[in-house]
């Protein structure tokens, strides 16, 4: 993976900028190439696909090249889906388009009604459009009962069963429930973003169907001390997405006739925490396309209907979308587990702010247990994987009271960018608050994500995901009794389930 041979490319250039954006250049923040997208810096080959298409010649690192204006692409995919129901400019040659009232209320001004719809008009564009979830909820007793019964975990069969309904008639539902949890959402999402002193957050992915293997991951971010889900999105997409793609550059659009080539290796839960970063290294080193964890899959069953991304796409796309959420003069903390996928993307999309040293990026990997409040007396630090990142390992001693035993648990953090040492963020950086809200979606869901028939038709859980981010950040209550909404005080009370439908 790492040989820097092959056929140079004559007169060799990188992928070219697309909207000022350059996304391709030395990920390894100690190299002098970091952040240099000059062709010189790099041995460029796109003969042999078996060998990396940019090396650099500084320090060897071989990331993919990416083809920028597919990662706009997917970023305004991503924008469409996040905004799909929400009142905004729909003329596509407009500057506004997609840009919701409740976000950007400066470019519109109200414009009447349309029966009891709140009416809009564009400022830029003089088109109007209407607000269609601003009058009552005529159907909310009926959705009421929808949400009721799949968070008690019934099959959609017996919800449609028990409510006199067609399957069809349910995901109609579904999807006005979805649009109306995004539209409530989107205020109070925008009310954090704007007047939150710093952002602290950790990011994760995980496969959105466990048992399926077909390729569909789920990236999540949120806020790390109150579990506040910020951002969400999957690789997948139910239009049928064509794209121009050429031979210098990595695919967006996973092929139908895609086979991985490494086969997923038996992880050891049980091994230390060391031995278990160092395989996840030997792990990500047997990919194909190292920030692709497609390639880590014995097998991809390809979705019946829709597009599948590869993830690595949606990973960019994902962190460009936080970051035009983002004030830019507010520091930024972004912890994530140890996987290229999320470390390039994130130190590749906030450049000007590693620049400005205004942002803390940092892998963490810790034991089931760990207490961030006990301070660290000591800690080891330790060279690991081909990048030979620093990573800093300690440890707790705990007495599991049933059995009277006393248990080693381990944290480990590897600061990617950021002047804070790491007996700071040994003590505070987690991304068990993301696990855990995705781990709970997976578990109060599991049968309805892994019924059979729908292993290979991803697209009826979208719906799922925008409830249930919305239900998790709004009505969910910790053992504190408050919601992550309320913790952050974007909320004064729990809100019900009648009040997220209305």
């Amino acid at each position: 993976m790492n040989n820097t041979e092959g056929v140079i490319v004559p007169n060799g250039k990188l992928p070219k900028e697309a909207q000022g954006l350059q996304l391709n250049f030395c990920k390894t923040l100690a190299c002098d190439n970091f952040g240099l997208s000059d062709a010189e810096k790099y041995v460029l080959q796109h003969v042999n696909p078996k060998r990396p298409a940019m090396v650099c010649r500084e320090c060897g690192a071989f990331p993919p090249l990416l083809n920028n204006q597919s990662v706009l692409d997917e970023l305004q995919r991503l924008k469409q889906t996040q905004t799909d129901g929400l009142p905004a400019c729909k003329n596509t040659s407009c500057e506004s388009l997609g840009l919701s009232v409740h976000s950007h209320k400066h470019l519109y001004h109200s414009f009447g009604y349309s029966g009891q719809k709140q009416r809009y008009r564009c400022k830029a564009c003089q088109s109007t459009f209407v607000d269609q979830w601003s009058e009552s909820n005529h159907k909310l007793q009926i959705q009421e009962s929808i949400l009721g019964y799949l968070f008690t975990g019934h099959p959609v069969r017996e919800i449609c069963r028990r409510l006199s309904i067609n399957p069809k008639t349910f995901y109609d539902h579904l999807n006005q429930i979805a649009k109306r949890c995004r539209r409530k959402l989107s205020v109070i999402d925008e009310r954090w973003f704007k007047h939150a002193d710093n952002y602290t957050l950790a990011s994760q992915f995980v496969p959105l169907q466990p048992n399926s293997h077909n390729g569909v991951f789920w990236i999540a971010s949120g806020e790390v001390e109150s579990g506040y889900i910020v951002a969400q999105h999957t690789n997948y997409s139910e239009e049928e997405l064509k794209e121009s793609q050429d031979n210098f550059t990595t695919a967006r659009i996973v092929s139908t006739s895609y086979t991985p080539e490494a086969q997923l290796p038996f992880e050891d839960t049980q091994a230390d925490i060391r031995t278990r970063i160092d395989n996840k290294y030997q792990l990500i080193l047997a990919r194909d396309n190292v920030e692709d964890p497609l390639g880590n899959l014995a097998k991809l069953d390809y979705p019946l209907k829709g597009t599948l991304i590869h993830p690595h796409y949606t990973s960019y796309a994902h962190y460009l979308y936080l970051e035009q959420q983002l004030e830019t003069d507010r520091p930024i903390s972004i912890f994530m587990p140890q996987d290229p996928l999320l470390r390039s993307a994130a130190l590749s999309v906030y450049l000007p702010r590693i620049k400005a040293e205004s942002i803390d990026i940092v892998y963490v990997e810790e034991s089931e247990g760990w207490q961030n409040s006990t301070p660290v007396d000591k800690h080891d630090i330790v060279h690991m994987g081909w990048w030979r990142d620093r990573w800093a390992i300690t440890q707790q001693n705990t007495i599991e009271s049933d059995q009277r035993v006393e248990l080693m648990i381990e944290k480990a953090i590897c600061v990617l960018a950021g002047k804070q040492q790491p007996s700071h963020w040994l003590q505070s950086a987690s991304t068990r608050s993301i696990s855990s809200y995705q781990r709970r979606f997976q578990v109060i869901f599991n049968d309805f994500v892994n019924e059979p028939r729908r292993r290979l038709r991803p697209a009826g859980i979208n719906p799922l995901l925008d409830i249930f981010r919305a239900w998790h950040n709004l009505c969910y209550q910790d053992k504190s009794g408050l919601t992550a909404a309320q913790k952050l005080k974007l909320i004064d009370k729990t809100w019900t389930l009648k009040e997220l439908l209305s």
